[in-house]
């Protein structure tokens, strides 16, 4: 017990002192790189998720390959990945942008389909039935219904951006991985602790942003157990 209080308390210091918060090397500059390229991934990761959710979930084709595409993905280890885009590629961002959006398509793609699939047939056929084109029924039905899976998907993909963009710092890049690959070079754990606990108030700063984000905009019949999962 002791030792976990003196590791805290290293750490404490470690967070709270000035050089940390100033310089290249410092957590505000570490922290902004984290941010870019999970921002980059995310966004290129949801144009593709939602796109293909949105298109298979209305139409129904292609669902079959959808599922196997996404289940494959998941399977695609992300640092193997990077290692393998890195040797193709050569040392850039770029491999490991690949990897951080292959990483979050499958949830946010995933999440889109069964969520505008699982809009009743009854609901789309009165809003048919009124007039509405095709564009209009996804639109304005489908797309506010599946809303809560569909910000699940998100959630869960901006989560897991976050925490594994510390890949970044491998490859010779920067971002809060930085810390933790550093220290232990070092053998300084006050550094990878430290490192680790910025990104994990990080993801628990993102997980804040998706709850607030989903009791504004989606609708308060909608607030079921998908939404809160």
């Amino acid at each position: 017990m002791n030792d976990l209080l003196n590791q805290l308390e290293l750490v404490g210091d470690w967070l709270t002192s000035s050089q940390q918060w100033h310089g290249d090397e410092g957590i505000p500059q570490r922290l902004l790189e984290h941010l870019t390229y999970s921002g980059i991934s995310l966004l290129f990761a949801t144009l593709i998720g939602l796109t293909f959710g949105l298109l298979v979930g209305h139409t129904g084709r292609g669902a079959f390959a959808v599922a196997s595409v996404a289940n494959l993905a998941r399977a695609i280890p992300t640092f193997g990945l990077v290692v393998l885009v890195v040797t193709l590629a050569g040392l850039s961002t770029t491999p490991v942008l690949v990897a951080l959006v292959a990483l979050a398509v499958p949830p946010i793609l995933i999440n889109t389909f069964e969520g505008v699939r699982g809009v009743d047939a009854d609901t789309r056929d009165a809003a048919r039935g009124v007039g509405m084109t095709e564009w209009e029924v996804l639109v304005r039905v489908e797309v506010p219904m599946a809303l809560p899976l569909i910000l699940l998907g998100l959630r869960v993909a901006a989560i897991q951006v976050v925490a594994t963009a510390t890949i970044a710092a491998y490859p010779g890049l920067g971002g809060l991985g930085r810390f933790i690959v550093d220290g232990l070079a070092r053998n300084d754990y006050e550094l990878v602790i430290g490192g680790s606990t910025v990104v994990v108030v990080l993801a628990l700063g993102v997980q804040v942003l998706f709850t607030a984000l989903r009791r504004v905009i989606v609708s308060p019949g909608l607030q079921g157990p998908a939404a809160k999962s």
